[in-house]
C-alpha cells in the first residue's frame, strides 16, 4: 500500500510538472516569435526619450502607442493563430482591443488571456458551422462570423476581461515593488535559476517578469525584472569552473561553450553541464542570488527584456550612464564570481568518474521534450534514416532549423549543418526560423526537434521533413548531407520531368479505388495546406452533396490540415499528390486517395459508387 501511495504521489506530481510546463511553452511561444518588437520598443526608448541618448520629442512619440496597442496586439495574434491559424489570430487580436481599451496599462497578460481565447473560439464555431454552411456561402459565413465573434469578445473583454486583468496587473505590481523594496528580489533566484535548466525560462520570463517589467520600466525607465532570467553569470561561473577543474569532453568543450552562451545568449548550452554535477545547481543558484543582490543594491535596470541573454544585448538594454553600465557589470561579475567558486569546490570534491557529456545532452532533449508536452522517444521520426526520407523528395534547395523562437539552439543547428553543407561542396541556403513563421514552399527541408514535428508539418505540409533529438549534437546532419550528395549525383535521372501520359499514368496508379478498403471508412478528410484551402473546402462540399444525392449516409466528410489527420484505418484521406507523399510519409494506418484535382475528379464517382 505505501508503495502504490509513494506511485501515485510521483504520478501526481510529474502531471503537475508536466501540466506547468506546457503552460510555461504556451506563454513563451506567444512572446518570443515577437521579442523583436520588444527590442525595438526597447531601442526607440533608450534612445529617443526625454533622458536617452538621443532624445527626440517627435520619434518619441512611437513609445507610448507601441507599449499600449502594439506589442499586445503581436501577442494576441500570436496566441490566436497557435490556435486556429490566421483567421484564430484574427480574432484573438479584435478580442484584445477590449481589454485594452479598457484598462490604462500596458494590457500582455489580457492580451495572453484573450488571443488564445479567440482562436479556441472561432476553432469551435467552425467545427459547428461548416457540416451546416450551404454550398456556396462558406466565404459569407466565414468572413461574418470572425467579425461578429471578435466584437463580441471585445465587449466581453472590455466591460468583463480587462478590469479583473488590470486588478491583478496591479496586485502584482505592488507585490513585485514591495519585495524590491526590502530587498527580498534575490530571493528569487532561488526559483528562476533551476527553473531555467528544466525549460521553464520562458514562462518565468517572457509569461511573467517580462509584462511586469515593461510596466515598471513605462513609468520608471528601467527595470531589474529584465536581469533576472537573462543574467549570464551563474552559467558563465559553470562553464569556467570545467574548463580548469573538469574532465574530458566536459573540460575540452567547455571553452567554446563558454564563448556562445557569454557573447551569444545561448544559455541552454550549459544547461548539460550542470545536468550532469546535478549538485552544480547549487552554483547556479548562489550565482544568480548573488548578482541579483548586486543589482538590487546599485539600482541597476533594463529599458526592455534582452533576448537572447547575451552580454551584447543586455548592455544594448542599458540605459544611458556610467553608473547604470557599472551596475549591470557589477551583478554580471559577481554572479560569474560565486558560481565560479562554488562549482570549482564542487568539481575538486567530485572524485568519480568522468560523466558522459553525451548522455546528459540526451538527457536535457527528453526534459525539453517534456517542457513540451511530449516525449522526444516518443516520436517515431526520430528513428527515420535522414537518407529514405530524402529519396523520396523532389529537388531540396533550402533548409530551414525551425523551433519555438527561431533563435538559440536552432540558429545553432543550422550553423553546424551550414559548414557540413559547405564541406561537402552543395550550393544550398541553410537558415533558421520560428516554427511559426514557416512557409510552405517546394524544395524545402524543414529539420525540428522530435517534440516539434507535428506542429511543422502541419505548417509545411509539402515540405521534406526530418526530426533530431538534439540542435546541438545529431547524428541526423550527417545522414542529411549524404542524402543531399547521393541526390546531386542521381538527380539527372530521378528528377527528370514526367511527360504529361507519364504523369496520368502515375496518378491513375496512385488513384486506383481497388486498393482502398471502402468498408472500413468511416470518415473522409480532404487536405489542404496553404495554397488550396478554398479548393479543399469546395471538394468537400460538392463530394458531401454528391454522396447525399446518392442516399450515402453515416459517413463524415471534413477539410483538414496535414496535423490534423487521425491516424485511423478508417480514415480515407483526398489529397494531391504532393501533399499525399507526406501523408505516406507520416501516418501509417490512413488510406489515400491522390487526385489532381480536389474539386472535380473523376475519382469522386467511382468511390460513392463504391460506397453504396
Amino acid at each position: 500500500m505505501e508503495a502504490a501511495s509513494k506511485t501515485d504521489a510521483k504520478k501526481e506530481k510529474t502531471s503537475i510538472k508536466t501540466k506547468v510546463q506546457r503552460l510555461g511553452s504556451k506563454l513563451s511561444g506567444m512572446v518570443m516569435p515577437n521579442i523583436g518588437a520588444f527590442i525595438a520598443w526597447g531601442l526607440i526608448t533608450a534612445l529617443f526619450m526625454d533622458s536617452g541618448w538621443l532624445p527626440n520629442a517627435q520619434l518619441a512619440k512611437m513609445i507610448t502607442p507601441m507599449v499600449t496597442y502594439l506589442l499586445p496586439l503581436l501577442i494576441a495574434f500570436t496566441g490566436g493563430s497557435m490556435v486556429d491559424d490566421h483567421r484564430g489570430g484574427v480574432v484573438g487580436a479584435i478580442a484584445t482591443m477590449g481589454v485594452i481599451v479598457g484598462t490604462n496599462i500596458p494590457m500582455f497578460i489580457g492580451a495572453m488571456i484573450m488571443g488564445p481565447l479567440g482562436g479556441w473560439c472561432i476553432k469551435k464555431f467552425d467545427a459547428w458551422a461548416q457540416p451546416r454552411t450551404k454550398q456556396g456561402f462558406e466565404m459569407l459565413v466565414n468572413n461574418f462570423s470572425a467579425g461578429i465573434l471578435g466584437m463580441l469578445l471585445a465587449i466581453i473583454g472590455f466591460f468583463g476581461i480587462g478590469p479583473v486583468v488590470s486588478g491583478l496587473s496591479a496586485a502584482l505590481a505592488v507585490g513585485v515593488d514591495w519585495i524590491i523594496k526590502r530587498n527580498l528580489i534575490p530571493l528569487a533566484n532561488i526559483f528562476i535559476e533551476p527553473a531555467k535548466i528544466l525549460f521553464l525560462n520562458n514562462a518565468i520570463n517572457q509569461g511573467i517578469l517580462t509584462p511586469l517589467g515593461i510596466q515598471a520600466s513605462a513609468s520608471a525607465g528601467k527595470s531589474i525584472l529584465f536581469l533576472l532570467e537573462p543574467d549570464p553569470g551563474p552559467g558563465l561561473g559553470v562553464l569556467l569552473a570545467f574548463m580548469f577543474f573538469g574532465k574530458g569532453s566536459a573540460k575540452s568543450s567547455a571553452s567554446g561553450a563558454a564563448i556562445i552562451h557569454f557573447f551569444g545568449g545561448i544559455h541552454e548550452i550549459y544547461f548539460p553541464y550542470v545536468l550532469m554535477k546535478p549538485a552544480l545547481f547549487l552554483s547556479v543558484i548562489a550565482g544568480g542570488v548573488s548578482g541579483t543582490f548586486m543589482f538590487n543594491l546599485l539600482g541597476a535596470g533594463l529599458k526592455a527584456s534582452p533576448s537572447p541573454g547575451s552580454i551584447i544585448s543586455i548592455l544594448l538594454m542599458t540605459p544611458k550612464g556610467l553608473g547604470n553600465y557599472v551596475a549591470v557589470l557589477s551583478g554580471v561579475a559577481v554572479a560569474t564570481a560565486v558560481s565560479f567558486l562554488v562549482s570549482m569546490v564542487i568539481l575538486k570534491r567530485d572524485k568519480s568518474e568522468d560523466t558522459d557529456l553525451e548522455a546528459s545532452q540526451a538527457k536535457m532533449a527528453n526534459m525539453k521534450g517534456s517542457a513540451k508536452g511530449t516525449s522526444s522517444d516518443a516520436s517515431a521520426a526520430s528513428n527515420e534514416d535522414a537518407r529514405a526520407i530524402l529519396s523520396t523528395a523532389n529537388e531540396v534547395n533550402h533548409i530551414i532549423f525551425a523551433c519555438d523562437a527561431g533563435m538559440g539552439s536552432s540558429a545553432m543547428g543550422a550553423s553546424i549543418l551550414r559548414d557540413k553543407v559547405k564541406k561537402a561542396g552543395l550550393d544550398l541556403s541553410v537558415t533558421n526560423t520560428a516554427i511559426n513563421n514557416l512557409k510552405d514552399e517546394p524544395g524545402l527541408l524543414v529539420v525540428t526537434q522530435d517534440e516539434l514535428a507535428s506542429r511543422a508539418l502541419q505548417k509545411t505540409p509539402t515540405a521534406v521533413h526530418v526530426a533530431v533529438e538534439n540542435f546541438l549534437n545529431s547524428p541526423k546532419y550527417d545522414e542529411i548531407v549524404t542524402g543531399l550528395k547521393t541526390k546531386e549525383v542521381s538527380g539527372t535521372v530521378d528528377s527528370a520531368p514526367k511527360s504529361d501520359d507519364k504523369a496520368k499514368k502515375e496518378t491513375t496508379e496512385e488513384s486506383n479505388i481497388q486498393d482502398i478498403d471502402v468498408s472500413k471508412i468511416k470518415v473522409i478528410d480532404f487536405i489542404h495546406h496553404d495554397q488550396n484551402v478554398g479548393s479543399a473546402t469546395m471538394g468537400r462540399s460538392l463530394f458531401k452533396d454528391n454522396m447525399k444525392k446518392s442516399g450515402v449516409t453515416g459517413i463524415k466528410v471534413q477539410h483538414l490540415s496535414v496535423g490534423e489527420v487521425d491516424d485511423e484505418e478508417d480514415v480515407l484521406v483526398i489529397a494531391s499528390r504532393d501533399t499525399a507523399k507526406r501523408i505516406k510519409l507520416s501516418f501509417k494506418n490512413v488510406q489515400v486517395l491522390v487526385v489532381d484535382n480536389l474539386m472535380d475528379a473523376p475519382e469522386y464517382d467511382k468511390l460513392i459508387a463504391e460506397l453504396k
